[in-house]
């Protein structure tokens, strides 16, 4: 669906490992379609992460190491990544458990920081840090900033460690309303539109199911935005009303093909912005037909092809759209 990098996790009960993910890197290794993409080595166990570093060509990414277990083991696993040509993830983690607060999160970074510039000599570049996307609307009013913590913490990690990166996982945000697909994409939506104003760089995310900024529902973005800013003690209870009313049960709502009775032009424009291919060879092939007013195919092209481009353009530009493939 478009992904830029793979995060392969051989994390299970069930699973030894180790040999799992040197296998599995192995064997995607000679499938052309996923090996021009950069892996990303995902295990809370660092056995399973050498493991997969050995089997991985060019460079890839570690998810991820922290200093839950003090100064000594981080700068031991950091020095390995840099051996096998790595970046890595750095969760905001420390000997004493997970930040929350957006200090914290700061405090935390910059430690992790300094020790791999200075004592590993790693590239700041390679450096990703992952501040916790941690889940809101769970009805406790302890969690109600954690939204907001994530995109402050963001914009100051930016500011102060040079060349880093910010990273998150995005599910873990909506996770108090699981099964209703339309309300976590939309929140998913909303909550990217500004973090990555304030220097996301990336997010572990369905790269094919993140919605247009602008087509989300009126109604349903106002309240996933009070809900991410913490503006209405009500948020939650208004999006589980919203859900059972409008939502089909949290299901998506199906496509009408209404857009079909547009002009070609209005057609092909609409198409390209939605992704939608299913029309796209007749739809090119009614407007081509048109000699008076498209007398070369190239003129298609020039004409509502490229004015659909400008809207994408226009959106991508705004941060109200993301484009993973």
């Amino acid at each position: 669906m478009g992904a830029q990098v793979l995060d392969i996790n051989m994390d299970e009960g069930m699973l030894e490992g180790p040999a799992a993910m040197a296998r599995f890197c192995c064997l995607i290794a000679s499938e052309p379609d996923i090996a021009r993409v950069p892996l990303c080595i995902d295990s809370s166990n660092f056995e399973v992460i050498k493991a997969g570093l050995k089997c991985c060509q060019g460079k890839c990414i570690v998810n991820s190491i922290s200093l839950k277990e003090g100064e000594e083991e981080f700068l031991q696993r950091a020095t390995t990544v840099r051996r096998y040509g790595a970046a890595v993830v750095v969760m905001a983690f420390d000997e004493e458990g997970q930040a929350t607060e957006t200090e914290r999160k700061v405090e935390i970074c910059s430690r992790a920081y300094r020790l791999l510039v200075t004592q590993v000599g790693f590239d700041p570049n390679d450096i990703i840090f992952d501040p916790n996307i941690l889940t809101i609307g769970t009805g406790m009013e302890e969690h109600g900033e954690y939204a907001i913590n994530f995109i402050r913490a963001t914009r100051l990690i930016k500011e102060l460690l040079p060349g880093a990166r910010i990273s998150g996982g995005l599910s873990n945000l909506s996770f108090s309303f699981r099964g209703m697909e339309v309300i976590r994409e939309a929140m998913h939506g909303a909550f990217l539109y500004h973090a990555i104003k304030d220097g996301m760089d990336m997010g572990i995310v369905n790269a094919g199911s993140l919605p247009v900024y602008d087509d989300i529902d009126k109604e349903l973005l106002l309240m996933c935005e009070n809900l991410i800013w913490n503006k209405d003690p009500e948020a939650t209870e208004k999006l589980l009303l919203y859900a059972q009313s409008c939502a089909k049960g949290g299901k998506k709502v199906v496509q009408t093909d209404e857009w079909r009775e547009g002009t070609v032009e209005e057609r092909l424009e609409y198409g390209l912005i939605k992704g939608i291919d299913k029309y796209v060879v007749e739809d090119t092939e009614e407007a081509r037909s048109q000699a008076e007013l498209y007398p070369r195919p190239l003129h298609v092209i020039e004409g509502p092809l490229m004015n659909g481009m400008k809207v994408v353009g226009d959106l991508f530009g705004a941060g109200k759209m993301f484009l993973p493939s």
